[in-house]
């Protein structure tokens, strides 16, 4: 598990079973306030049989975060999929 902390929040990467899949996760929870922790799926698109590698995707989800907006909801770089893949070559 992965963690990071932002100035209200501390934010962390995980992987939630859905049946006998795995879906990436950020946990966004308050720091030093009430409240309940957030979960936001990453790579929505997809879920994985293994779930070191949903936790692997949540974990480059959370490096990708630039900052949170002031509910907590994290923000990502313009363009930003979550997804390893490559984009086609230009034709």
């Amino acid at each position: 598990m992965t963690e990071r902390l932002f100035d209200h929040y501390a934010v962390r990467a995980t992987a939630v079973a859905e049946g006998s899949r795995y879906s990436a996760c950020i946990v966004v929870t308050p720091r030093g306030r009430h409240g309940f922790p957030v979960y936001f799926a990453v790579c929505e698109n997809r879920s994985f049989r293994d779930q070191a590698l949903a936790e692997a995707a949540a974990g480059k989800a959370l490096a990708a975060i630039e900052s949170l907006e002031e509910d907590g909801t994290p923000v990502f770089p313009e363009n930003y999929t979550g997804f390893d893949d490559e984009e086609p070559p230009a034709a």
